[in-house]
């Protein structure tokens, strides 16, 4: 009786606050020289701990601001930002590289328990962090994208074409639900690092987060008008993005071959026969000749078909190796990692830990 009541009468003071989440921010900078001292201000009001509205604790511990060699002054913009605040840390690359092999830099180089990617121009809304954080907890995931909420701030042909070019490889290629891909994405360290140690030259990054997340999910945020400066992506950059998701989709795409060599093959029997029984029972028609030519070339045709989508099959085993597919991944038990510190999964009493930080506006 007395242990019960000693019990009962324990307090939330006699639990230790839970850690924070520790967050690490990834920036690839292209085009930064006049929106990147805005996202890194707003960014650095998180570098506080804080509450999410499912009452997890976060802080941004580090903020990684990744220099592409663009065209403008950027590169000054980043020294000045990491000389001033202690969270902010340049990642330089030898050249331009491109956004999604500098994405893969930072996360390379970060070290906190989850990692937040965003653009450069603004229209990512850091408040959204936290609903990221709560969506990845509450539901196990360790991959979760912002889904916009809102019309993208683009022009209409850019945007239909970027739904569409998803659209056609969720459907054909990727197996999975690729219109989910934006560049508004929170994904747990483990991930973040290992994609980096894995992803070969010319991988698409969310082809790659694929193969190794267990659960993916979205969580609708608004987007924001970019800021002032133009675009970076022109219409060649767009096609080699999509190419990039193609290619990166694994060997569904070169089995597609082999189905239409296949399919191209049975087209040629089937035609083979029915001009062989036209022209026994005399409702052939035509020159003389033109029959065994039309056979040779449909059984043929079908034939080399079939041949080359074989020889994609060996092909797609090599793509995948030089793409850095991994067999496996050896990673840490789920409820150990960020994703086992829940806030709704804490004891009662811990729910309510003294000195834990304020909630987040």
């Amino acid at each position: 009786m007395a242990a019960l009541e000693s019990n009962a009468m324990t307090t939330p003071s006699d639990f230790p606050p839970l850690e924070p989440h520790r967050i690490s921010i990834v920036v690839p900078v292209y085009q930064g020289e006049k929106t990147l001292t805005g996202v890194v201000d707003e960014l650095l009001a998180y570098t506080e701990p804080k509450l999410t509205d499912d009452g997890n604790p976060y802080v941004v511990s580090e903020i990684l601001l990744v220099f592409d060699h663009g065209p403008d002054n950027s590169a000054a913009v980043i020294r000045e930002l990491a000389r001033r605040h202690s969270q902010v840390r340049g990642v330089w690359l030898s050249r331009n590289f491109g956004q999604h092999p500098a994405t893969l830099a930072g996360m390379a180089s970060s070290g906190g328990d989850w990692v937040v990617t965003m653009d450069e121009d603004g229209q990512h809304d850091p408040a959204a962090i936290p609903q990221l954080l709560d969506t990845a907890l509450r539901e196990q995931a360790s991959v979760v994208y912002a889904m916009p909420s809102n019309k993208a701030p683009h022009g209409f042909l850019r945007n239909v074409a970027s739904k569409g070019a998803k659209r056609v490889v969720a459907t054909l290629l990727a197996g999975h639900d690729a219109t989910s891909y934006q560049s508004f994405r929170l994904l747990t360290g483990e991930v973040a690092r290992s994609v980096a140690a894995y992803a070969g030259h010319g991988v698409y990054l969310d082809v790659a987060l694929g193969w190794i997340a267990d659960r993916i999910a979205t969580s609708p945020v608004a987007l924001r008008q970019e800021g002032e400066r133009g675009s970076g992506y022109r219409f060649r950059t767009l096609m080699s993005h999509f190419w990039r998701m193609v290619l990166s989709s694994g060997t569904k795409g070169l089995r597609l071959v082999s189905l239409i060599g296949v399919l191209f093959a049975l087209c040629g029997i089937a035609l083979a026969i029915y001009l062989l029984i036209s022209y026994a029972t005399g409702h052939g028609a035509g020159q003389q000749g033109w029959t065994s030519t039309m056979i040779v070339m449909l059984l043929s045709t079908g034939a080399i078909l079939f041949s080359l989508g074989v020889i994609a099959e060996y092909v797609g085993v090599n793509v995948n190796m030089a793409m850095g597919k991994p067999a496996y991944l050896i990673g840490t038990d789920p409820a150990n990692g960020p994703l086992g510190r829940a806030r709704h999964q804490a004891t009662p009493a811990a729910r309510t830990p003294s000195g834990a930080p304020s909630r987040a506006e």
